[in-house]
């Protein structure tokens, strides 16, 4: 936290606050402390909030996953890793204490959740989310897993996609027959078009499930064909495709940060805009015009730009986007996005960027729980230039339509 130190804005400097200290056992409930006051102070009881990005944990829950995994020989070998190097990652892509966000970013809470939890009567994990929503005033969140968003780090794509299984496996059987108010975006195996579908095809129907999602950055375009026949499922099914895409570690360009701080500002918004751009070039939303997608946690600076960018190239280059019928920044303005992390330092620019992305009307309310810089719900419900139409639709009804909820 920071503060001006009373000079003019141009001569100010930023002075240091004394920082509250957080741990992997701090309780969730204290960490919110100042969301539970946001409640009275915004009266967001009275709005339906739906957090549509939130982080489940899962490696403190990891040696009850790896039973879920189907292959045998994998099963075992994750067993013997759980119990001889790390039960927390075991055989997956990360090294403990080596990613960005603990070696660089010294953020201890986010990467377990090791606070004191005294109910029995359901999994772990069902209280922790419960703490996080009673505490931010949610009706509805969203989760999906932490350490398996970087799954296309792993080596072993089929060891990647028997884990994501095993998770999911875990996920519908276990946690979210918890608590009604919890759902999930399943992460798809998308190095695999074929399991991708297989995913869609046994899971879409589960309760809770309402959606599915693209993890970290593939190689393999969006546009390929081998794609079609899961965005034609989900097309038919109703169901969005989400993305929170992400670098993996060997991608040149991310490997010359020396910063968490660089890495954060661009990493998923870099991948997010490859994804959105084609996605949009190559037509899939003239190809599957019922199919709804997400882009996720890349914050909201970048879609004016990507509107003005693809529109200008576009209209020099029309030949090379045949199947589009309007200007990309018109497919854009249907896409739906989530808010965190809201860029709110300049509430001009953000007034502009809520006005040409059309977020009252698809813009999402997100949190981001438990990462260290989440968004509460106050964050929308404080923005002095909303109507309370939009105020509602963003924090919830915006979702409500989208997930049919």
């Amino acid at each position: 936290m920071t503060q001006l130190d009373g000079r003019s804005p141009a001569a100010a400097r930023v002075v240091p606050r004394e920082t509250q200290e957080i741990t992997k056992f701090t309780d969730t409930r204290e960490v919110l402390a100042n969301a539970r006051r946001d409640i009275s102070r915004y009266g967001l009881d009275d709005y339906f909030i739906v957090d549509v990005d939130a982080h489940h944990v899962e490696s403190e829950s990891w040696t009850e996953v790896i039973e879920y995994i189907d292959n045998p020989v994998i099963r075992y070998n994750a067993r013997q890793s759980a119990a001889n190097q790390s039960p927390k990652v075991a055989m997956t892509h990360s090294t403990p204490g080596l990613n960005w966000q603990d070696a660089m970013g010294r953020i201890p809470h986010q990467s377990g959740l090791k606070e004191e939890v005294d109910d029995a009567s359901v999994h772990r994990d069902v209280t922790l989310v419960r703490r996080a929503m009673d505490s931010m005033g949610i009706d509805v969140q969203v989760v999906f897993p932490q350490l398996l968003l970087q799954i296309g780090n792993h080596p072993y794509p089929d060891v990647a996609q028997e884990l994501l299984h095993a998770y999911t496996t875990w996920m519908v059987e276990t946690i979210l027959p918890g608590d009604d108010r919890i759902k999930a975006f399943v992460a798809l195996p998308f190095e695999d078009p074929a399991a991708s579908l297989r995913t869609v095809e046994e899971f879409a129907d589960a309760p809770g499930v309402l959606g599915f999602m693209v993890t970290s950055q593939r190689h393999a375009g969006v546009y390929r064909s081998a794609y079609f026949p899961l965005y034609r499922e989900l097309e038919r099914r109703g169901m969005p495709l989400a993305f929170h895409a992400g670098p993996r570690r060997n991608d040149t360009w991310s490997s010359t940060m020396n910063r968490f701080l660089s890495v954060h500002a661009l990493s998923f918004v870099t991948c997010n805009m490859a994804h959105l751009t084609n996605w949009v070039i190559n037509g899939i939303p003239e190809r599957f015009p019922g199919l709804k997608v997400i882009w996720v946690e890349s914050g909201l600076a970048w879609v004016p730009f990507m509107m003005q960018r693809l529109d200008h190239s576009y209209l020099m280059r029309q030949s090379e986007a045949p199947l589009l019928r309007k200007l990309p920044s018109d497919y854009i303005r249907d896409m739906y996005f989530t808010a965190q992390p809201m860029e709110a330092d300049d509430l001009t620019l953000l007034e502009s960027t809520f006005r040409a992305m059309d977020a009252e009307n698809q813009l999402l309310y997100s949190s981001d729980w438990p990462h260290w810089d989440f968004d509460t719900p106050g964050r929308i419900a404080g923005l002095p230039f909303l109507t309370e139409t939009a105020r509602r639709n963003i924090l919830g009804e915006n979702a409500r339509k989208l997930f049919g909820l």
